[in-house]
């Protein structure tokens, strides 16, 4: 059974997905999981895979949730991203890492995509 943060954060996810399809996105995977951890969505823009981090908060009262991406975030997702690609004999596809910030009011949602939001860190 999810709690309520989870389920929160399944809708902005949800919500992120919607508008990433709405921007010319083609959602090929969604919570891509591994024993290295998780890609919220796995996408296609144009000729590249984009790997998306989706941040959802309630209000910026903690600030914008594009800024909850840390480095150490950035790393694992990017292990991740490599993985998947290996994986998928994708290794000299382009790729790019996006990050989705929703900001999920009761009235009327933002959603801002941040495009190229990291580079590849794995150090």
């Amino acid at each position: 059974m999810k709690n309520r943060r989870q389920k929160f954060g399944e809708q902005g996810e949800a919500l992120a997905a919607r508008h990433l399809k709405k921007a010319g996105y083609k959602i090929i995977e969604t919570n891509y999981r591994t024993r290295l951890g998780e890609i919220d969505i796995i996408a296609k823009d144009k000729d590249t895979i984009a790997f998306v981090e989706v941040k959802t908060r309630s209000s910026v009262h903690f600030g914008s949730p594009k800024w909850a991406v840390t480095p150490q975030k950035q790393k694992k997702i990017s292990m991740v991203a490599l993985y998947y690609l290996k994986a998928t004999d994708q290794s000299t596809a382009r790729a790019r890492f996006d990050v989705v910030a929703v900001i999920s009011n009761r009235d009327k949602p933002q959603v801002e995509i941040i495009k190229n939001a990291f580079e590849l860190a794995y150090e």
